[in-house]
């Protein structure tokens, strides 16, 4: 692989830049150490208690939907960027067309059944 000029060009302006906002952090960032500053931070709440207290299984389950339907698109956006596009060099062959369309929506019919599922169950319900 040929590495272009624009792109020397560009990898030395990425770290140079790195190393110039991590030697300004070093040298021009204050030093003043205090109790505050030495606390752990978690999610903007202060630390108070212990920290295995329980915690609401719905966040986890909202989590876990959300990447299931995120990861979704990440199947979906590229069978929807060449399946139709007859012309694109490396594209879908046509004969295999109406195949990869029953398998997407078998795909979409899943993730459906998954989607209605967690709704019979009461994951969207915030009590």
């Amino acid at each position: 692989m040929e590495l272009n000029s624009p792109l020397l060009i560009y990898l030395a302006v990425l770290v140079g830049f790195v190393a110039t906002n991590l030697l300004l952090a070093q040298f021009a960032g204050p030093r003043k150490r205090s109790k505050v500053k030495e606390m752990p931070y978690e999610s903007g709440m202060d630390p108070i208690g212990d920290a295995r207290q329980p915690f609401d299984v719905k966040f986890y389950i909202v989590a876990i939907l959300f990447l299931v339907f995120d990861v979704e698109l990440l199947f979906l956006y590229p069978w929807a960027v060449t399946a139709y596009a007859d012309y694109i060099e490396g594209g879908l062959p046509i004969e295999l067309s109406a195949t990869v369309f029953a398998v997407m929506l078998v795909f979409i019919a899943t993730l459906v059944i998954a989607y209605w599922y967690a709704w019979r169950k009461g994951v969207f319900r915030w009590r």
